[in-house]
């Protein structure tokens, strides 16, 4: 399996209900001959299927009870194929989120997948009359398309305008009988609905804080890292004050030095980088120490934790941001 987790966004299924949705209150009204009086008014009945088993079922009549005139006027869609659309595709790995306060929670989706689907509708009738006027409630709309908006993915609250584009109406008659006899009148519309495939949809916790580090590289004169032999050395070197290594005729400023067996001093403002077996000493302090080792890691500066102010702001309400700045090496966490 491609995903080895069950999902099921149900969006084939929205797509096909919203299509048939624009279809299903229309109304047929019939007339006496001069067109003056009303005399019968119907709401035109709406189902799924492919045309071919409809008119099937309308030319069968296993019941041998009834006609064909009162079965009809209906109509019927089927969805007949889908397609990858190449043009309307987003970046991969964008991703849309939503937040809910009451959990506390984020849920993200990565972007859709474009498709359009393939619908046929047909309309069937007695009549020219009933037919002409069923295709005048619907055509007006498409010019060619007609947009709806559905709530495809409700857990992000994500709204898709969908275009229904109309390609093309063709009339089609059945006959029963010799050529004289009409049985049945259809009328064939081919739609495309430009809509959209979703992945799964995950859940994860609300980012309360975000944390921030700057390194710089501890092989720059602008700060290093090293650790001196403690155990043989002598005295305290003291924050600010430069220290020398006299034989190589380097300096540099005291930044941070743990007086304990660590022995981690932080040099800043070089002239040149320290190197093992350099003997420094403190201009103020006088303290003496030989270098062991130099860390060759990446030496953090400065560390920025952002959080929301106020703290208790969900996603949807209007807050801002407050910064805490730590600059290094004043301790070494």
């Amino acid at each position: 399996m491609l995903n080895n987790s069950h999902f099921y966004n149900r969006t084939i299924r929205k797509v096909v209900v919203s299509f048939g949705t624009l279809f299903n209150d229309l109304l047929l009204v019939r007339y006496n001959k001069a067109g003056t009086i009303e005399h019968e008014r119907m709401r035109v009945p709406l189902s799924y299927g492919a045309k071919e088993k409809y008119i099937t079922r309308l030319a069968s009549d296993p019941t041998l009870t009834k006609s064909i005139a009162t079965s009809v006027p209906r109509i019927s869609f089927d969805l007949v194929g889908l397609e990858y659309d190449s043009s309307r595709k987003f970046n991969t790995i964008n991703r849309n989120f939503s937040t809910n306060a009451t959990t506390g929670t984020v849920s993200g989706q990565y972007a859709p997948i474009p498709y359009n689907f393939e619908f046929e509708l047909a309309i069937y009738v007695r009549n020219t009359e009933d037919g002409t006027q069923i295709l005048e409630q619907i055509l007006p709309y498409f010019t060619p398309d007609f947009t709806v908006t559905v709530d495809l993915i409700p857990a992000l609250g994500r709204k898709y305008d969908m275009p229904v584009i109309l390609n093309s109406v063709t009339p089609q008659t059945e006959y029963e009988g010799d050529m004289s006899t009409t049985r049945l009148i259809i009328w064939n519309l081919s739609f495309t609905v430009k809509g959209y495939i979703f992945p799964p949809v995950s859940t994860v916790g609300l980012i309360e804080q975000a944390n921030t580090n700057i390194y710089t590289d501890s092989r720059s004169t602008l700060s290093q890292k090293v650790y001196v032999d403690y155990a043989n050395g002598s005295g305290v070197l003291v924050t600010g004050e430069v220290v020398r290594s006299s034989s190589k005729n380097k300096t540099g400023t005291v930044v941070y030095f743990a007086n304990n067996s660590g022995g981690t001093l932080v040099v800043s403002d070089l002239n040149d980088l320290l190197e093992e077996d350099d003997v420094i000493v403190g201009d103020y302090s006088n303290a003496t120490y030989t270098i062991n080792t130099v860390d060759l890691n990446p030496l953090k500066t400065v560390a920025i934790i952002t959080v929301p102010d106020p703290v208790s702001a969900n996603s949807d309400e209007d807050f801002g941001f407050s910064e805490t700045i730590t600059e290094f090496p004043s301790t070494l966490t």
